[in-house]
C-alpha cells in the first residue's frame, strides 16, 4: 500500500492553497481520522491472520462481553453491531460453520434461537484481543502515562457530545 500523505503536509497545503477553509479546518479531526485508519489497520492485520473477517470478530468480541454464558439474541448481536439483519444473518452462518458459535434454544420463546460463544470461538477471541492489546500498547507508547491519561480523559468528553 502506498504511504499516505501526512497530516502536517494536507494540513500545509490547505493553509497555503485554500486559507478561507482552513480557518475553520480541524486539525484534531483530521488525527483522530487518521489515527482510526491506522487502528483499523492493526485490527485487519491481526484479525486476518485468523482468518476472520471484521464482521466475524465483531460478533465473537460482541459475545465475549456479554458474560457467561456468552449467549445473545440475534438481536441484541445486531443493535450492537450495525449490520443489516441479512449481514448478520451471513456473518453467523459463517462464524458458526467455523465452529466459534452455535445456536442454542431460546428458553424463553421456542421459536427462536439464541447464538452462543463456543469454547473453540472464546479460545480464539481470548487470543486476538491479547495480540491487539499488544499492538495497541506499543502505538501507544509515544505517550506517558499522563498523556494517555490525559487523552482518554479528553475523548470521553468529546464523546459526551453524540451519547
Amino acid at each position: 500500500m502506498a504511504k499516505q500523505e501526512t497530516i502536517a503536509n494536507i494540513l500545509k497545503n490547505i493553509e497555503q492553497n485554500w486559507p478561507e477553509s482552513f480557518e475553520k479546518y480541524s486539525p484534531p479531526k483530521l488525527r483522530i481520522h487518521r489515527l482510526h485508519d491506522y487502528f483499523q489497520q492493526d485490527l485487519e492485520k491481526v484479525i486476518s491472520q485468523h482468518a476472520l473477517q471484521h464482521a466475524d470478530f465483531g460478533v465473537l468480541t460482541t459475545l465475549r462481553r456479554a458474560g457467561e454464558p456468552y449467549c445473545l439474541s440475534p438481536t441484541e448481536l445486531y443493535s450492537s453491531m450495525l449490520l443489516s439483519s441479512g449481514g448478520l444473518t451471513k456473518v453467523l452462518a459463517r462464524v458458526t460453520d467455523a465452529g466459534f458459535v452455535e445456536r442454542v434454544d431460546n428458553p424463553e420463546d421456542k421459536r427462536s434461537k439464541l447464538v452462543q460463544l463456543t469454547d473453540k470461538g472464546r479460545g480464539l477471541i481470548d487470543v486476538i484481543i491479547q495480540e491487539l492489546h499488544l499492538v495497541d500498547q506499543q502505538r501507544l507508547n509515544v505517550l506517558s502515562q499522563q498523556e494517555k491519561q490525559q487523552l482518554d480523559g479528553l475523548l470521553a468528553k468529546m464523546l459526551t457530545a453524540w451519547e
